[in-house]
């Protein structure tokens, strides 16, 4: 594990690019003590070795879930890092397949993660920019390899990056306030204890029932949230996380943003310790990042369409600019959710990032 761990470092050795996990979160996903999702997964993790040195790395994941949920008989590879040489992505990948059709499964399908938190997507264009803390960074020749290797495109995720407006947009203002009059809608700011609490129990129970037809997903339980909650909130500034609640105090929405840590993530090399903590601490109390990363939009489906959204922009685009933050980037979204990707309209959106799942049936 420490090799597997140590791999990307070494592959991506000044590449300005490349924003590193933290070690602890890698070790963690194979561990069943500090991941609940294990009870619900198959998951293994994979080296290849040229004599003595690692060239490469991949995991198997089945998700026993996900796989009841869409009908299907996939494994999933994920994590996965290699030397520019086709016999390496060829090996790492056999592995996994080798591996899954031991188990049942048909069809091989990634890279994506256990949840629909993991990182997932190979990115296909714009290696010239920076990755995020809430997204997979790879080199250009590794979409080059998959093709070669016979795999097809599943879904493309695109991301949206937008210059932070010194004003809330006037489209924005308007639905705002006429969803609040109509509605009887308003926004509600957590505190820190309350997203330790129920509150942030609701949040993700909430995104159980927003993201259920998108590709991939599969519910979050309360033991998952937990450990998402206990892994995210000393990073979060509950000023960056916005509620909508309906007149009877139900949540019909939850955004959940967070200053970026990329460069943070770069000084540390994924390391708290012994001196990573302070680039954290940093960011975090002193001097922001000048990006704001979308973790998650969800809006209740009987509201999506109604114009919710706009209360979550009303009110944090006034906060980003007290703040200092200048751009926000949203995480993969999918190609064809045109609803999603249509409500950055009046903030010029700026397309990047393309990035994709990879399909190929497991021959016997």
């Amino acid at each position: 594990m420490d090799a597997f761990v140590q791999l990307p470092k070494e592959l991506y050795a000044g590449n300005p690019c490349y924003v590193p996990d933290m070690n602890s979160d890698i070790r963690d996903m194979f561990n069943p003590k500090k991941n609940t999702a294990l009870k619900h997964t198959d998951i293994q993790a994979f080296l290849a070795y040229r004599d003595d040195r690692v060239v490469g790395r991949i995991a198997g994941i089945i998700n026993r879930n996900a796989n009841e949920r869409w009908k299907k008989s996939c494994v999933r590879f994920g994590l996965i890092e290699f030397e520019d040489d086709i016999a390496i992505s060829d090996a790492l990948l056999k592995a996994v397949e080798e591996w899954g059709a031991e188990r049942g499964t048909t069809q091989i399908q990634g890279p994506m993660g256990i949840i629909d938190f993991d990182k997932e997507g190979m990115l296909v264009e714009d290696f010239d920019l920076m990755g995020s803390m809430i997204d997979i960074y790879n080199p250009s020749y590794y979409p080059k390899h998959m093709q070669q290797l016979g795999y097809r495109k599943e879904v493309d995720w695109l991301q949206v990056c937008v210059e932070i407006p010194k004003e809330v947009p006037a489209r924005y203002a308007r639905v705002a306030r006429l969803s609040k009059e109509m509605f009887g809608l308003r926004v509600r700011k957590l505190s820190r204890r309350e997203i330790l609490g129920e509150q942030g129990q609701r949040v993700f129970r909430l995104m159980n029932e927003a993201y259920a037809p998108i590709f991939g997903y599969s519910d979050l339980t309360e033991e998952m949230v937990s450990d998402l909650i206990k892994k995210y909130i000393p990073i979060l500034d509950p000023d960056l996380i916005t509620t909508v609640e309906n007149k009877k105090g139900e949540m019909v929405c939850a955004a959940v943003t967070t200053g970026s840590l990329s460069h943070a993530l770069r000084k540390s090399k994924g390391k708290l310790l012994p001196f990573g903590w302070v680039y954290f601490l940093k960011t975090l109390f002193l001097k922001n990042e000048d990006t704001v990363n979308l973790m998650l939009i969800a809006v209740r489906p009987d509201m999506q369409g109604l114009g919710v959204n706009a209360l979550v922009f009303d009110d944090l685009i006034p906060i980003y600019n007290r703040k200092g933050y200048k751009y926000a980037e949203t995480g993969p979204q999918l190609e064809d959710n045109f609803k999603e990707l249509s409500q950055w309209k009046p903030l010029n959106p700026k397309i990047q990032k393309r990035r994709r799942c990879w399909i190929k049936t497991i021959e016997k």
